[in-house]
């Protein structure tokens, strides 16, 4: 069974000017998928809808054989357990420590102090910055400070990581450290999507690619490039 499944979705801003059109594809446990495009064509929509940010106009969306569509409001925290999301501005609160960042996740969940205590230090030391731990973001590099946000999204094991534009705002020499990370947590069996702007990035790993363009699936290729 598909993990994720897009069934002739629809989404519009404005009324008659459709994001995304009869958008179909379905997206495997453990796969990692690259999903291009220009500015506009509804890549970061794809991301909305998956965490119920947005809700289209037409179709269907199914996580693990669910629809997302028709969940209640009070399952939707639930779901954005299940479904980690690393954002391109890292989002980290410049008043508290990198572990504070990652604990944070866990506090609105409720979670023990204990559970915090056991967890935070695991998903910081998989991202590499055991050492970093007591710093705060302003003593962090733009890669350290995206690992933060890895950390953060890895903190509940969600089945699914979202990364959307994960490489924009960082320096060129941390990109390959971040992309290290994802292609680890994906070896481990978390499936990952990965909306991006970044050619070089996309020829050079090889893994799949949706190609959307004016909202539209132009190609999907396993072990393509940026552009088919």
């Amino acid at each position: 069974m598909p993990q994720i499944e897009f069934i002739n979705v629809s989404k519009e801003y404005d009324p008659g000017k459709k994001v995304l059109d009869d958008v179909i594809f379905k997206v495997e446990p453990g796969e990692f998928m690259f999903v291009v495009g220009p500015s506009g064509a509804g890549k970061s929509t794809i991301i909305k809808l998956l965490t119920k940010e947005e809700t289209p106009e037409g179709g269907d969306i199914l996580f693990n054989g669910e629809s997302i569509i028709n969940i209640s409001k009070e399952s939707v925290p639930d779901l954005r357990r299940k479904i980690g999301v690393i954002f391109q501005d890292f989002r980290l609160l410049d008043s508290k420590t990198v572990f504070d960042n990652v604990a944070v996740a866990l506090e609105v969940a409720d979670s023990s102090l204990e559970e915090i205590r056991s967890i935070v230090p695991n998903v910081l030391n998989m991202v590499g910055l055991t050492e970093k731990m007591f710093k705060y973001p302003k003593q962090l590099s733009g890669g350290e400070k995206q690992k933060v946000a890895i950390a953060r999204a890895l903190a509940h094991e969600p089945d699914v990581i979202l990364a959307d534009e994960p490489t924009g705002m960082i320096d060129p020499d941390s990109v390959d450290d971040v992309l290290e990370v994802l292609e680890k947590i994906n070896s481990l069996g978390t499936t990952v999507i990965m909306a991006t702007h970044d050619q070089e990035i996309v020829n050079a790993m090889k893994k799949r690619v949706l190609r959307i363009e004016r909202g539209q699936i132009i190609s999907d290729k396993k072990g393509g490039k940026y552009r088919a």
